[in-house]
């Protein structure tokens, strides 16, 4: 009959389902990858982020240089007890290199500290952020690899931070360099009188290896920042799993007796009155191991904002009761890479909003030949008397 269903027909359209069905699975796979792909490479994220990170790292290494500049040479120099010889034979065994043994002179160490100081300025304000990105990096690295031994392991993560800084176009925002591009940016859209010949217009070859340029760089930075937030998830959820395994932070003792050794007790009467709070500092511990492991998984929601400022509370906290700045500055600062753009440029919209001298004002008026003068319901253009 013709109603009649006929064997082997459902089963020859089974294949073409499975294979529609497989399309479809690549077909997302595919835009997906796009998209991750168009991520990385058409725009640069967090940029203030980066900036941040910038300042942060180079006030934080410029403030530990001029703190230990009276023990310089105890530390770093040709006086100190981990003499140039001992850490060459190390640097035998690690690899690492440092700048300050290339010559036992005190004239040359001096001169290396000197240069230091200034590359840790110049980092902190931006100046031609590129380069003086590398020479940070290998300036931070000489240092921590001279006296490997000689500091309180805070200089770790910096010295992490400033080599993944490097990748990144830390210098676009708050910088010199920003502000100069800035500058550049206005005098070519200012109307500007024929001096001679028209310039002749970039050839397409020249075109296309400055958007290579521009698509390398944009990927260069993304993956840098990646890397710093992977670095500092790694570090939370590897010490907080460590935490675990010990018995003293399962009891919830730990910090009691973090509290009475004398290495950090900076402050004796302190900590003796922090360790009188039995419940408080038990409940200080768990909630510790508590935060560093839940911290990478937390990152994708609002729930990292409140665990932010309560990883600041613990970092201060350490800073003070266990003498470590330098450690707690190095990891309040690589938080501060987690915090989206839209928040630093809300800070830097209140910094606008506060009253300043009308001298100020008037030095940065927007348009020649107006004077920007502040008043109450708002700002007034009036004409300049020049």
């Amino acid at each position: 009959m013709g109603t009649e269903h006929k064997p082997g027909a459902a089963p020859a359209s089974q294949p073409r389902i499975r294979l529609r069905a497989c399309a479809d699975i690549a077909g997302r796979l595919l835009r997906r990858a796009g998209a991750v792909t168009a991520t990385l490479t058409e725009r640069p994220v967090s940029l203030y982020a980066a900036a941040v990170l910038r300042i942060g790292y180079g006030l934080l290494y410029l403030a530990f240089l001029l703190r230990e500049f009276p023990h310089r040479d105890g530390i770093w120099g040709p006086g100190s007890a981990w003499t140039p010889e001992l850490a060459k034979e190390l640097f035998d065994q690690t690899g690492w290199v440092s700048i300050l043994t290339l010559s036992d002179s005190r004239a040359y160490f001096e001169v290396c500290y000197a240069v230091a100081v200034a590359t840790s300025v110049l980092f902190t304000l931006g100046w031609r952020t590129r380069a003086v990105s590398v020479l940070f990096a290998a300036v931070v690295a000489s240092f921590h690899a001279r006296s490997i031994f000689m500091t309180d392991g805070g200089d770790n993560l910096i010295l992490l931070m400033a080599v993944y800084l490097v990748l990144t176009a830390c210098g676009r925002r708050w910088s010199l360099d920003a502000r100069r591009t800035r500058l550049q940016a206005s005098e070519d859209r200012a109307p500007k009188r024929p001096t001679g010949p028209a310039r002749p217009a970039k050839s397409g070859l020249v075109a296309q290896l400055r958007d290579a340029r521009a698509t390398l760089v944009t990927l260069l930075h993304n993956c840098g920042m990646f890397v710093i937030a992977a670095q500092v998830c790694i570090l939370y959820g590897s010490a907080g799993l460590y935490k675990v395994q010990g018995s003293s932070w399962g009891s919830g003792a730990a910090l009691h007796y973090v509290l009475n050794l004398d290495l950090f007790r900076p402050w004796p009467a302190l900590s003796l009155m922090a360790d009188g709070h039995t419940t408080l500092i038990t409940v200080v511990g768990y909630l510790t191991v508590l935060l560093q492991v839940a911290f990478p998984f937390v990152l994708f929601g609002r729930l990292k904002y409140p665990v932010l400022a309560m990883l600041l509370g613990m970092h201060m906290g350490i800073a003070v009761f266990m003498g470590l700045p330098l450690f707690s500055g190095a990891m309040i600062i690589a938080d501060a890479a987690f915090l989206p753009d839209r928040f630093y440029q809300f800070l830097g919209q209140l910094w606008r909003r506060t009253p300043q001298p009308v001298e100020a004002v008037v030095a940065r008026s927007p348009r020649e030949g107006t004077v920007t003068v502040p008043s109450q319901p708002g700002p007034v253009a009036v004409p300049s008397t020049r």
